[in-house]
């Protein structure tokens, strides 16, 4: 029998000689080297259904290259053998999509295929068969997993709209019931929670240990529970890595790929509470371990910190952040604009175009909150502008800042920033506008009192805006 894997076999001894867990990987992944584009191919003419096991166990356990010991032969010719399966099921179902007829592209079937294969390997973990150098292969498994979780559920979902258009009478369906919309991606969501339980509990010595895999897979599941929309079972992961405290090696040793990941989703995760001061360190410390050349992680975690440090520090990403990218410049440069032109008009204007993005990204209350800066600019103009009281006797120069400035001008200024002030019959509902100026400083946006009885406010002579310098 010819040989048509000897890169397969060349790039597995390879991996096991040098301890390659990357180049290990390559071998049980679906997508094919470049250096060898046509593996999966060869790999399923290579031998066939019947001969597979004694065509493996040959090359696993009497290869003179390979130096595996008896039990890890056998483990790897569980994971070949149902890897082998798996790919006549993967490229029976590319070969029907390419054909056009995605109706007959069984991605369940992939989807369950590639599942043993993390089985097998799931089992040779727990036995130990596997070295921790190894553990680029449950990356792997867990990565596709997913992947074909979501080709599975999508191609069952356009059969089903496909049924409706065709007139097939369609049950009501069950909300609670096992085939759900996303059955195959929450069965996937427990897959790699396995995973993650299986690095969680490994005892082993740092250096040897399966818990360098955790990051990876927590990130998964980050991932996997965001799509589900089931977001609060991401808390589970963040309390399993609390309790696991110092057995865990500190999150700076891992790679700088899994930090920005877990970091961005522990920041998100913030935010989605409200814990914003949290929420504004994780996604700092994202952006700062970003490549300059990741435009996406870039967009993706300034998409949050953005609306945070509004919100915290009230700072304003400058021109230079938001042009990293044409998405974010698109959303918040007219906000920010508009926020620093003190124009609720325009504000209000660019919320509402770019609201359906902003409710989807769950952001648009927070960036909501914007206009309250847009009011503290706002009052600092008409304090900038009220100028200064007369000198007293005998004292050079100009005098102190006006401190005392009369309701009717705040109002005013409202009124032609387009604030919604007016009381219907053509003057100021001076009620809303005090509110609106009661509101600037129980948020420390100002410093001051309202007297009601004389109709001014009575601004603090210095810091009157914190954080402006004035």
């Amino acid at each position: 029998m010819s040989d048509q894997l000897d890169s397969l076999w060349a790039d597995f001894a390879t991996a096991h000689n040098e301890e390659d867990g990357y180049l290990l990987a390559t071998t049980i992944s679906p997508e094919p080297p470049k250096h060898d584009p046509a593996r999966l191919y060869n790999w399923q003419r290579w031998t066939n259904a019947y001969s597979v096991q004694t065509d493996l166990r040959y090359k696993l356990q009497y290869n003179p290259v390979l130096k595996l010991d008896k039990q890890e032969a056998s483990t790897w010719l569980e994971v070949f053998t149902a890897h082998y399966a798996f790919t006549g099921k993967l490229l029976a179902a590319e070969e029907a999509q390419n054909a056009g007829k995605s109706r007959e592209a069984d991605w369940s079937a992939v989807y369950e295929a590639w599942k043993e294969v993390l089985n097998a390997l799931h089992r040779g973990y727990s036995r130990t068969d596997f070295a921790a150098w190894t553990i680029p292969c449950l990356y792997v498994v867990g990565k596709y997993l997913r992947v074909f979780a979501i080709k599975a559920d999508a191609n069952a979902a356009s059969q089903r709209d496909s049924s409706v258009a065709f007139g097939e009478l369609q049950e009501e369906e069950d909300p609670y019931g096992a085939a759900s919309k996303n059955e195959k991606l929450e069965d996937a969501a427990r897959q790699i929670n396995r995973i993650f339980a299986l690095c969680l509990s490994d005892r082993s010595e740092t250096v040897l240990s399966r818990k360098w895999a955790l990051y990876y897979t927590a990130n998964l599941l980050f991932k996997t529970y965001f799509k589900l929309t089931s977001i609060s079972l991401s808390k589970n992961i963040l309390r399993s890595l609390a309790a696991a405290g110092t057995d865990i090696p500190p999150i700076s040793q891992f790679p700088k790929a899994h930090q920005v990941t877990f970091k961005y989703y522990s920041g998100v995760l913030s935010f989605l509470e409200e814990d914003y001061a949290a929420a504004e360190g994780h996604l700092t410390e994202a952006y700062a371990l970003c490549l300059s050349s990741a435009q996406r992680n870039i967009e993706l975690v300034l998409m949050y910190l953005v609306p945070t440090m509004m919100l915290t520090r009230h700072r304003l990403p400058s021109r230079q952040m938001l042009s990293q990218s044409p998405v974010l410049e698109g959303l918040f440069l007219p906000i920010t604009t508009a926020i620093r032109a003190a124009d609720l008009h325009a504000f209000n204007a660019a919320l509402e175009k770019e609201e359906e993005e902003f409710v989807k990204r769950r952001i648009y209350l927070t960036l909501e909150r914007g206009r309250d800066i847009i009011l503290r600019n706002l009052f600092r103009k008409v304090f900038l502008a009220g100028g200064f009281e007369a000198p007293k006797d005998g004292e050079p120069g100009p005098g102190a800042r006006r401190t005392r400035i009369p309701v009717k001008e705040f109002a005013a200024a409202l009124q032609m920033a387009g604030a919604e002030v007016g009381d219907g019959e053509g003057g100021v509902d001076v009620d809303e506008v005090e509110c609106l100026i009661a509101n600037s400083i129980y948020k420390n946006f100002m410093k001051g009192y309202i007297a009601r009885d004389r109709g001014i406010v009575v601004l603090g002579k210095t810091n009157t805006f914190p954080g402006t310098g004035i």
